[in-house]
């Protein structure tokens, strides 16, 4: 936290010598969890989340952001049916994911108190009902909602080692990778992409939010589209054209053209996106020029 003009503001650093503050106007909470320092606060863009003063979804825009992590595996995938969440601590994929028309969707995060704090102060995502299973049965696991508290790796490693508990859609909803050790930078690698691979059902898709294309911010980007490469035989591209942002959405099998599909499947989707069309999906399915001769 720092002051700025009178009040308080959060830095989010972005890349070296550059940062950005968020003026905060009303904190809903600030504390440490067992993984991440928490902010929840009122923003000129709404309630807001921070996690290790990172900005990880606001009241304003976080619909276009789980639209942009969510609607191209939909329309890629063979099927929507079984879906994983890991991370995503607001439960807004999972949402999403019953509304795309899911029957079971399991969603696990390894921070208990970040997923009970963001039902209490978020005015989106899981209520504190649902969560605690008066509603959506979700803690209980009785419901179309399975939540559970636990690492990623290790849930998606036995899904992977399961012959039955395959998942046609895997999202991957983390903070940004890091440059220290944080402990979920694994859940960005190519190890971990691959025993995402080995939990899909057959045309089934992994997506991931894998950070911002500008090109002074764009090392996550570089890194996870050679990681996708390396781990699926179809990867595409989806840059959001409301924010800076970039997801990457992987299929084992080969693909001819992934973007002409999902324009394709979007008219007889069941969810019905409020920020992405054909022509959006032409657009952010065309990756940064630098990502795209960054692997030859």
């Amino acid at each position: 936290m720092t002051e700025f003009d009178g009040g308080r503001a959060l830095q989010e650093p972005l890349a070296p010598g550059l940062s950005q503050l968020w003026e905060l106007d009303d904190i809903r909470y600030e504390g440490d969890t067992a993984y991440q320092h928490v902010v929840i606060a009122k923003t000129a863009q709404g309630v807001s989340l921070f996690c290790d003063d990172d900005p990880q979804s606001n009241e304003f825009s976080h619909i276009l952001y789980h639209e942009a992590l969510l609607v191209p595996a939909l329309l890629l995938a063979e099927r929507v049916d079984r879906v994983l969440a890991v991370g995503s601590s607001e439960g807004v994929i999972s949402k999403l994911a019953l509304n795309a028309g899911a029957s079971l969707v399991d969603h696990v995060d390894i921070d208990t108190e970040a997923v009970r704090l963001c039902a209490e102060h978020l005015p989106y995502g899981y209520t504190p009902a649902e969560l605690a299973g008066v509603e959506a049965n979700a803690e209980t696991g009785d419901g179309p909602v399975r939540m559970y508290y636990a690492d990623g790796w290790d849930f998606v490693r036995r899904a992977a080692e399961s012959t039955t508990d395959k998942y046609d859609i895997i999202i991957v909803d983390l903070p940004g990778e890091r440059d220290d050790d944080a402990q979920h930078n694994r859940l960005f690698g190519t190890d971990f992409l691959t025993l995402c691979a080995s939990a899909l059902a057959e045309g089934g898709v992994v997506g991931s939010q894998v950070g911002c294309p500008n090109l002074w911010q764009n090392a996550t980007l570089l890194r996870s589209w050679q990681r996708f490469n390396d781990a699926f035989d179809t990867v595409a591209h989806y840059g959001s054209d409301e924010f800076n942002w970039s997801f990457l959405f992987g299929r084992a099998d080969k693909v001819a053209d992934p973007t002409a599909r999902m324009i394709e499947r979007l008219a007889t989707c069941e969810y019905r996106p409020v920020s992405i069309d054909s022509d959006a999906l032409v657009a952010g399915g065309i990756p940064p020029y630098s990502v795209r001769h960054a692997r030859r």
